[in-house]
Order: structure tokens, then sequence, then C-alpha cells
């Protein structure tokens, strides 16, 4: 019986798991129930587990035969802050939340593929199966690597997935080197003089600057990155001023920036940094950048890259793997980990669903076999006796 097979046999529990999930979803950090929930099941699979791995994250240990080489298989457990706005049966039950990027069914395709591997894997080595907290930007992966994760749970290889709405239930796609983009968020404070807004000549206006800024900005992307490399500079948000009849006397401007190399994140963190602040200076008011990087690029290794792609061949057939996917602008802080260990990050089919972060978005559940699947096979393939 394949992994497949095997699983489908369980797959109503794992629905059920996921929908449960799905019902009460946790925000980065705080996902207290789902890691209990995800703690007792690996427990009652016979898996030797550790909790509060970078404050909420679990680790489950499955060792056959001489117990080496090993693989990290990792999921992340976050939803978002966002209102729901679905009528399914089991919709968010805490309000302001929802998993809606499908976190949910990633908890649950990594358990279902645990608990394939304890009831009949054939495999020799370590399995550590890495249910990561805080994915949504706000540090998860960082918090479990300086919690030691990969001193105390040693790995040779680490490799994850994500849905993919738009792409069948059963297919999978993936292609080698840079597949997601570092990311950073920022904010630029501009300090000028507020004053009543019918006399505006007493002001240094922070809104104006703020409104320079912002266009100016455009010209980093445009004139001072390379041609050949690939960035996005967005600014999302301009706060100031309260009131109808006054000049505020500070402005924020917030934002996002992508790019594949660090090198050039660290360049347009340079140029945003002289553009603020020669464009203050020349209204009479000064500006200050807080940049932070919030995601590493994430890079897939060729060989990884192979194993899982091949693991999914032979579980689906080659005609359903795309192994040329295009890397996309999204980031995702599992790159963190994948700078300390080489490994790779695969693309599941989710079927025809609303796009991720979309408040009508759902998890497919017909996609979980594949997902877990996917993971035991390629567990069975690389860690063969």
């Amino acid at each position: 019986m394949s992994a497949l097979d095997a699983i489908a046999t369980y797959a109503d529990d794992l629905t059920a798991i996921r929908r449960d999930l799905h019902a009460h979803p946790e925000l980065g950090l705080e996902e207290v129930r789902t890691a209990g929930i995800v703690a007792e099941k690996l427990k009652s699979w016979g898996i030797e587990v550790h909790t509060g791995v970078g404050r909420t994250g679990v680790v489950g240990v499955l060792r056959r035969g001489t117990g080496g080489p090993a693989i990290g298989l990792r999921a992340d457990m976050d939803a978002l802050p966002m209102e729901e706005e679905t009528n399914l049966p089991y919709r968010s039950t805490n309000p302001g939340r929802m998993h809606a990027c499908g976190h949910d069914g990633h908890t649950t395709m990594l358990l279902g593929a645990a608990r394939y591997l304890a009831e009949h894997g054939d495999f020799n080595g370590t399995v550590n199966f890495i249910f990561q907290p805080g994915e949504e930007g706000v540090g998860g992966a960082l918090a479990m690597l300086e919690d030691g994760l990969f001193e105390r749970f040693p790995c040779d290889a680490i490799y994850a997935m994500h849905n993919r709405p738009g792409m069948p239930v059963g297919q999978f796609c993936i292609g080698k080197g840079p597949s997601a983009a570092g990311g950073a968020f920022f904010d630029i404070t501009i300090t000028g003089k507020g004053s009543h807004g019918a006399r505006p000549e007493g002001s240094i206006d922070p809104l104006l600057t703020a409104c320079h800024i912002t266009t100016a900005l455009q010209s980093i992307v445009s004139r001072n990155v390379p041609p050949a490399d690939t960035a996005v500079l967005s600014v999302t948000k301009i706060v100031g001023g309260d009131a109808y009849n006054v000049i505020p006397q500070t402005a924020i401007i917030s934002g996002t920036c992508r790019a594949f190399r660090k090198e050039v994140m660290a360049q347009m963190e340079e140029g945003m940094k002289r553009v603020a602040k020669g464009v203050a200076e020349g209204f009479g008011a000064t500006a200050t950048v807080d940049f932070r990087l919030i995601f590493a690029p994430l890079v897939n290794d060729p060989d990884h890259t192979d194993a899982i792609a091949d693991a999914a061949a032979a579980l689906v057939g080659e005609a359903k793997v795309d192994r040329n996917k295009a890397p996309g602008m999204g980031s995702e802080d599992f790159s963190f980990m994948m700078e300390k260990v080489p490994g790779a990050y695969i693309q599941v089919g989710n079927g025809d669903t609303a796009m991720p972060h979309n408040p009508a978005y759902n998890f497919s559940d017909e996609a979980t076999p594949y997902g877990a699947a996917l993971f035991a096979t390629l567990v069975e393939r690389r860690l063969a006796k």
C-alpha cells in the first residue's frame, strides 16, 4: 500500500483536525491551543515531543534503525489578524482571527505524515517534525533558531510546502534557486512644524513632505537596482494628522520591500535613507528610516529540489509535477531555516479557491492526503534502509 493509499484511510480524521484548527485560529507566537493539539496527536502516535521551542513551537522526533541521518519537515501554525467572510460551518470563532493562508492545512498535512511514518514508516534515520509558530511576519522561524532548533534537533536537510490556489489538487510545482523573495518592512518618520490649517506659511508640512518622498522612492527600483535583478518597493500606508484644520507635526510612511538577493535589499535600504533625508531637508523637515528585514530570500538547494520533486513524481506521476516554477515576490520565513540547513520548499495544489490572505479563502481538505503523502514518501526515499 502506498503512502497516499494508507493516508486516505484516515483522511476523515485529518479533515476533522484541520477544520477544528480553522475554527480556532491563533496569531503568531500565541498558538497555545494549536500547539497543544499538535503535541497531543504526536504523543498518541508514540512520537517523542518537545514543546515551547521558540515560545509556542513544537518538535516531534521519530527514529528508526540507527537514527541517522536526519530530515526536518516543517509546517507553520499561525493565523492572520483579519475577519473571515465565509459561511463555512467551521468558520473562525475567534473575532479578528482567520486561517486565511492555509496554515491549518499545512499543520494537518505534517500531522498526517507523522501518523503514517509512526505507524508504517519504513526508513533508517531520524525525522524531526517541526511545527513553527509565527510565520506571518512576527519572527517565528528566528525564535526557533534562537532557541537552538538545529543544535537540539540536528538536520541534514529540511523541507516544507505551501498550498497553491489555482493549481489542481494532486499537482505540485517547484523551482531550483530563488523561490520566494526576501522581505522588509519600513517606517519613515517625517518631523516638520505643526500649524493651523488656515496658516500653512507657519508650518513645515510633514504630509506634503511625505507625498514627495513617496513619489521619489519609486526611483530606487527604476534607477538604482540593476535591471537584471527583481525588486519591489511599495508604500502601503501614510499616517499623519487628526483634525481637518491642523497641519500636524509628524507623518509616517510605511511599506514593504522585496528582492531575491540580500545585496539588493541593502541597496534599497541605503537608497531609501538617502532619498528620505534629502527630500525632507529640501522642505525644511527631517526624516528617519526604520528598515527591518522580516524575511530572508528563500533559495531552493538544487539537489534537495530534485529529491522532493522526484518524491512527488513517484507519488502522482511526472506529468503532475512542474519542476520549473518561476520565483515569486511573496516571502516566507522558512528561508531563515534554509540559511542554516539546505533544503527545498514545494507548492501543493489547492484547487479552485480564493487566494491566500483573502477573507473568502479556505484550504482544500482534498489536498491534505497529497501533502502528507509527499512528506512521507520523501522520508522513505531519502532515508531508505
